[in-house]
Parts: structure tokens; C-alpha cells; sequence
């Protein structure tokens, strides 16, 4: 079952470059990849730019309306995600826990809807 691993953590909870631990926090995310490409769930992932760089899109009264920023008004915000084909949602838990961010936000596991192909 294919899952997605939504990585959320609030601005300045994680170590940053340049502080003296960001190399051991992204030696956890180097073995966190490692370990899901070697067991083989690894379908895609990757580290999201800041929230200051984001476009919300919503069209109202079929006028598209857009704004800088999530739309969404939350201290977590999303870093990254991972795309794990796990056998279950047991495995799916266990590879999440070594997300690092897991340490110091929140790690959201989402099944990955299967839609059938059109006819």
C-alpha cells in the first residue's frame, strides 16, 4: 500500500545550518533515505522550500484567486513528504519514526488513494 509521509515541524524547532547539530539532523535524514531505498518502500521524496515561497490558488465564482503564503494559518508547517510503498500500515509507522522531524514536529502518515483508470 502506497503511503505519503507529510513532514510538518514549526519554524526554528529543528536545528538550522550552521548550528552545531544540523549535520548529525541531516545525518538522519541521509539514513532515513538509505533505509527506505535499501527495503525497497522508497517511491520519491523531497524537501519542500520555505512557506514564504508558496502561491495558494482557489477560484471563486469561477475567478481564480491567488495569495502569497498557505492558506492554512498553523505554527507546523510542511517541509518535505516521502512516497513509501509499505506492506502495511505497521511498516508504514516504522519507517516514518526515522524521519528526524518526527523528533521535533510531526510526521502525518496519509494512504494513498487508489483511483481506477477511466474507462
Amino acid at each position: 500500500m502506497k503511503y505519503i509521509a507529510l513532514i510538518y515541524a514549526e519554524d526554528g524547532s529543528s536545528p538550522a545550518p550552521g548550528e552545531p547539530e544540523f549535520d548529525e539532523y541531516m545525518q538522519g535524514y541521509y539514513g532515513a533515505t538509505k533505509t527506505f531505498q535499501e527495503t525497497g518502500v522508497m517511491l520519491g521524496g523531497e524537501a519542500l522550500q520555505d512557506t514564504s515561497t508558496a502561491t495558494s490558488i482557489r477560484i471563486r465564482n469561477g475567478k481564480t484567486e491567488t495569495m502569497d503564503g498557505p492558506f492554512a494559518e498553523t505554527k507546523e508547517k510542511l517541509g518535505g513528504y516521502y512516497l513509501l510503498d509499505c506492506k502495511d500500515l505497521d511498516q508504514a509507522i516504522e519507517m516514518a519514526s526515522l524521519i528526524p522531524d518526527a523528533k521535533y514536529g510531526t510526521v502525518e502518515l496519509r494512504p494513498i488513494m487508489e483511483i481506477p483508470d477511466q474507462p
